[in-house]
């Protein structure tokens, strides 16, 4: 990962440390091809301990099923990222999540090619999954994942403060 490619990331999330803080939120996360790298950028984040309530690395299948609550079956699918996501939530009582699994590489898994990865989020009850095709060796896989994860989380964030806040305006709070 370039330096501006670090940079963006810990610019990204200390966007995402300041809006736990101002909304009081708590985040978690859930990692299968990334193996821990996701909680260590975001316990990275400004004030990390007041708002990130840790993660779960799930490198193995049956820590998905017995950990998790994922539905025995393939991994590497939007639901099995979906699932994720809720059950990190869960687990660790977080207000937001982010969850990953897919194929780090070098070779293909369950019919999909390296770089397949599925990335879930989950703010306010409201989840959504995103599937993407990263080019290069795993380490350039996962370096990918991770970024494109956090960035997809402050997104999330993001847009549910949009929505909070035109819901608000049309109520007239």
């Amino acid at each position: 990962m370039a330096a501006s490619d670090g940079d963006g990331l810990r610019d990204t999330v200390e966007q995402i440390a300041a809006l736990a803080a101002e909304r009081s939120l708590t985040l978690a996360c859930a990692e299968s091809l990334t193996a821990g790298a996701i909680a260590s950028a975001l316990a990275r984040g400004e004030d990390a301990a007041s708002w990130f309530a840790g993660g779960v690395v799930s490198y193995m299948s049956e820590v998905k099923f017995d950990v998790l609550g994922v539905t025995e079956g393939p991994v590497v699918t939007a639901s099995c990222a979906e699932e994720m996501v809720r059950g990190v939530a869960t687990l660790l009582g977080a207000d937001a999540a982010v969850a990953v699994t897919g194929v780090g590489g070098p070779g293909e898994e369950e019919g999909h090619p390296a770089g397949t990865v599925f990335i879930a989020t989950l703010v306010g009850g409201r989840a959504g999954v995103t599937r993407h095709r990263f080019d290069g060796d795993p380490p350039a896989v996962l370096d990918a994942t991770t970024a494109a994860a956090i960035t997809q989380l402050l997104g999330h964030l993001v847009s549910s403060t949009a929505e909070r806040v035109g819901r608000r305006a049309r109520r007239g709070d």
